[in-house]
Order: C-alpha cells, then structure tokens, then sequence
C-alpha cells in the first residue's frame, strides 16, 4: 500500500504508507490533519487543461463528521477565478442537498492546502464515496436494460432530483457516467461540480429582458456546460433551467434503453428528435412517450416539475396495460360489437360519461394551447353531461398550479380556477394563500387563510397557518392569538406551541418561554420539532445568563437538526459569554456563511456585524 503526494510539481508522488512526508518534495503526506491520498480516480498528467485531480482518500473524520472513513477527494490545481467560483459552489451544494444517494460534504470538508515550497494554493473539496459501477461503465458489460428495470431507475433518480430541485439547485449535467449502480441495488447521482442555483438573479439573467444588453448578459455571465447528446440547446447557450436535467435524464434512458451511443442514432431532418425506439423494442409505447417528452426541443414542452413526472410515473403500468389491450384484435372487434349494440338499443345515455371525458380532453388541449376561453366552454358542456367531473376539472387545474408554481402570476390563476369547480378544497385555499403572499398581495393571502376557518373553524392547523402568516408579516399580536386558539382546539398543537415559545422569548417573558418549550418536548418524538424547541429553550436561558444549560440545549438543536442555524448562532453567543473562543469562533462562522430563511438568523448576524465595525445599536 503506498500513500500520494498533493503537491502536482512533484516528481516522484507516489510513496510508502509509513512516512509521514513525501520523499521528492517533503510536502506532508497528512493533509489539514486528517486525509492521507490512498490512491488517484483520474491519471496524473503535467496536462495544463486537467485543473482537477481526484483522489480516494482516507478521512480520519471532523467534529461534524466523526467517523474514519474512504472518502474522495477534489483537489483544484490552479487559481483561475471561473474554476474557483466551481468547486466553492460544488461545496455549497453538497452542504445543502441532503439525500442519502448524493456524496455528503460539510462545512469542513472544503479547504486550501499549500505544498511545501510551492506557488500553488490548492482548493480540496472532501466528499462520501459511493461503491460500484457508473451506469455508462455497467451498459458496456451488461448491454440494454428492461422497461421494468428501467421504470425503476427512473423513478429512484427522479426521486434523487426531486430532493435537488426542491434544494433550488438543478445539476446540469446528468448522463450514465454521473449516475453510479451500488451494490444494494440503489443508484447515486454523482458529481455536483457544474450545479447552479435557482435564485432570482440567475432566472433574470437567463430570461434575458430588454433584448439588448440585459440579454446578452443572459446569454454570457452564465457558465454553459455541454455534454455533446446529452446538453439541450438552451443549456449551450447559456441559459439551463431545471427542466433541462430533465432533457438529460431522457437521452440517459435512451441510451440504456438502446445500449448505442447517441451519436450512433439517426434524427428526424425536420423535428432534429432521435429516432430510437426500433433499437428498445422492450419498450412500450407509453413509456417511450414518457422519454421523448423529456427530450422536447423547448423547456416548456416537457415536463415541468418532478411532481408531475412521478405521478406520470405512478400511472404508466396501468397505461402499458391498457395500451396492450387495446391493441389487440379481440379487444377491437369486441369494442365494435359493443358500440353497435348501445347505438341499437338506444343506449346513447350510457355513452354520456365517453362523451363528457372527451370534451375534458379537448378543454386540456385548449389550456395547454394557451386558449383558456375555449377550454371554459369545453368543461362547462362536460359538466351539463357529468356533474361529477367537477373534481376531476379541479384537480386539472391543480395540477396545473403544481406545474407552474415557480410562476406565482400563473400559478394564482390555476389555483382561483381550480377553486370556481370546487370551493370546499382547503389545501386549494391554502395553496393560494401562499402564492398570493409571495407575490405580495397580502389581503389576497389573508382572505383564502380565513377562508379555510370558515369552512372549518375548529381546525387547528388552519388557525396555526394563519398565525405563522401574521409572525412573517411582523404582526406578533395577531400571531400569538392564532398560536393561542390552535392550542386551544389541541393541546398536543406542538408547531404552535413551539412558535409561541420563540414569541415568547422574542417579548422577553422567558419563563413563559421554558414552559412552553418543556411542553412541547414532552408531547413530540419528532427530531425536528425537538431541535426548534431545545433551541427556545436554550435562548430562554441564554438570556437568563444560565449559559451552562443554554450550551448544553443549543448543542443539542444543533445535533438533532444541522440546518438549526439559529441554534448556531445562539450557540456562537453562548460559547463567547463561557470564555470559549475559538469554540465560538466556529461557531459564528457557521453562523455568517450558511444559507438559511429563518428569521431571527439575520438580525444576529446584523449584531455581530455592528460590533466587528464598532457601529451603535439603532434602537428600534
């Protein structure tokens, strides 16, 4: 067994594991304390276009992450400012996507290394390894999947970037050789280097308003990233959306599919689509749909959430069913003998639902066709035929609001359409309320929470939702008597009693904030309410100077939920008023950098700011 050298100017990297530094070079062979190189995942080249050099390493473990383990690590070898801006990002994306099939990496996990008498300042990114195949290495040996096995990869990767884009991070590059096979069968979707993040700054660059100067910058401030057949052009010119993995995701499957690389496949000269599915006779018509849709040539063609491809996904077995009944002969000849009988026997009421479900399906064809007047009129003549299919409308248009969500304007329309066929739908309501608020219409968003009370006034969750709406809007009067009469309505109400805790602190009657906190630790076994309680209850008395018995609660917040970043920051408090330092020091570095939306967050991070410039205290 021999251990490597970080340093790429080394001549001779490659050493005994018993040294502690590298023969050629005298750069230690312990990296930041605690990684020995046990051996390179890429060649070692003098190659000036290799920036990154990947290692298997062995990780003797951190704070955060206790346990010695093989790991991989990413190590930049030069300071070019694109690539740096890369692997920081990579790290903020493995920090804040949490699935078990996505490598984990925390915040100690990214750090910088000079080499013994070296220029180079290398950048060192930690991550979990996965064992097994990559998907592109496991096609060559084992040749075309079966639909059966490829219907349950799908669903597991969709799943996996489910949790990305739910994350607000879409990955930009997904293709078999980023996809690893584990020995327990699940699959691991690998290398976040080229990730980005869904913000508001991003989306306006990629829509490029104006059309001059403001789309030009859409076009060229963002990194593109292609993988020739399996990049969509919007991707190669600078402006990927989520909806772009699901192109990728399409042509990964049609390629398994197939086991012929893509650029083996014919097109179509006028669709530029490829022609594939004579090469996967496994496949069945349903399915092959499904892939062609992901690989639509424009982003609004093809499916525009990983919700909406799961329930797609949940429907194909009976789709595949019927498909290969319909198709046969005797299904056919039956079907005609059966019309002609109903037609003969007056049975033309019978054929009243068929009817009603076609007029559906043409009002979907005129919504998705952006002609919402015709699809009106299309599901007001169903509903004369089928009172029933109001719901059925409803939750059409559901779906719709589902689909379009990140497009608050779009999504509001869906969600008031799908209420005008059925107004007792309380999730409807709720949906609503939370759009409406995010697009600023406050009265909007009030109006739809009481107008769930209405429809049930003694629902406890529904006066719980109300009060969480007057928390964020500033109005803690209004809040605490919603948290009141949710617990009211039930005692065991533990988000609302966790959220009058935090009230409770924030009006300093900090006994009536332990309580509360103890209360709701009794009642709840979840490890999420637990940490938002345990935090209360550590600023409670944090702010009774008890500090021993703050820490002790902070910390534990921190264990039970690592995305507590109030509880770190708290803690960071705590830690300087106990004389601990450097303890506090992490702490509140933590604290600064991590990405959170939880309110109390910014305001400590404002003190310590104020304090660091020596700037007074506004009072407020």
């Amino acid at each position: 067994m021999s251990s490597y050298c970080i340093n790429p100017l080394c001549d001779h990297r490659q050493n005994p594991d018993d040294i502690e530094h590298c023969l050629s070079c005298g750069t230690s062979l312990l990296i930041n304390d605690r990684i020995s190189l046990v051996k390179p995942l890429r060649p070692l080249t003098d190659d000036p276009f290799n920036y990154f050099e990947v290692f298997e390493v062995d990780d003797a473990g951190t704070r955060w992450n206790p346990v010695r383990k093989q790991r991989v690590m990413k190590v930049l070898k030069w300071k070019s400012p694109k690539l740096v801006k890369l692997i920081e990002q990579e790290s903020l994306t493995l920090q804040l996507i949490q699935h078990p099939n996505i490598p984990e990496s925390t915040l100690d996990d990214f750090f910088t290394f000079v080499p013994k008498n070296s220029p180079l300042t290398l950048r060192c990114l930690v991550m979990d390894k996965f064992e097994g195949q990559n998907l592109e290495q496991w096609i060559e040996f084992n040749g075309k999947i079966s639909q059966s096995l490829a219907l349950e990869w799908l669903k597991q990767l969709v799943e996996i970037l489910d949790t990305v884009h739910r994350s607000n991070f879409f990955h930009r590059d997904i293709k078999p050789s980023n996809i690893v096979l584990q020995p327990n069968g699940q699959l691991a979707l690998v290398d976040f280097g080229t990730a980005r993040r869904v913000t508001d700054t991003y989306l306006a660059k990629v829509s490029g308003s104006g059309g001059t100067s403001a789309g030009r910058e859409g076009i060229y401030e963002i990194t593109s990233v292609i993988t020739p057949c399996y990049t969509p052009t919007e991707q190669i010119n600078g402006r990927a959306v989520p909806q772009s993995d699901f192109y990728a995701l399409g042509c990964t499957f049609v390629n398994l599919v197939t086991a012929t690389p893509l650029s083996d496949l014919p097109t179509d000269e006028n669709t530029g689509k490829l022609i594939w599915r004579k090469h996967a006779s496994q496949i069945d018509k349903p399915f092959a749909d499904l892939l062609d849709d992901f690989m639509a040539p424009l982003p609004g063609q093809r499916p525009q959430s990983t919700e909406v491809i799961l329930q797609r996904l949940n429907k194909l077995p009976l789709q595949s069913k019927v498909h290969k009944i319909t198709r046969s002969k005797a299904f056919i000849i039956s079907a005609a003998l059966v019309f002609f009988t109903l037609i003969g026997f007056g049975g033309f009421k019978i054929l009243l639902p068929v009817m009603a479900n076609h007029l559906v399906a043409q009002g979907k064809k005129s919504e998705a066709a952006n002609d919402s007047e015709t699809a009106q009129n299309y599901f007001n003549q169903a509903i004369e035929y089928n009172l029933q299919l109001k719901l059925s409308i409803s939750q059409f248009y559901l779906e719709q609001a589902a689909r379009y969500f990140n497009d608050f304007k779009l999504a509001k329309k869906y969600y008031e359409l799908a209420l005008k066929y059925n107004n007792k739908d309380i999730n409807a309501y709720n949906s609503l309320a939370v759009v409406c608020w995010q697009l600023g219409e406050i009265s909007c968003a009030l109006d739809n929470y009481q107008h769930i009370l209405k429809l049930k006034p003694n629902d406890w969750e529904g006066h719980y939702r109300l009060g969480s709406f007057y928390d964020e809007e500033g109005k803690e009067g209004l809040a605490k008597e919603q948290y009141e009469r949710a617990i009211k309505i039930n005692k065991k109400a533990v988000p609302a009693i966790n959220d009058l805790s935090r009230l409770s602190n924030l009006k300093e009657d900090y006994t009536q904030a332990t309580a509360l906190a103890l209360e709701g630790l009794r009642l709840t076994k979840d490890p999420k309410l637990q940490a938002a309680l345990y935090k209360n209850l550590g600023w409670a008395k944090f702010m009774q100077n008890q500090y021993s018995e703050a820490e002790k609660y902070l910390q534990k917040a921190s264990d039970l939920d690592s995305k507590r970043i109030d509880a770190v920051c708290l803690l960071a408090q705590v830690q300087e008023a106990l004389g601990k330092i450097e303890d506090a020091r992490l702490s509140w570095e933590i604290c600064m950098l991590a990405r959170t939306a939880q309110q109390d967050v910014f305001k400590w991070r404002q003190e310590l700011l104020d304090r660091l410039t020596n700037k007074p205290k506004i009072s407020q």
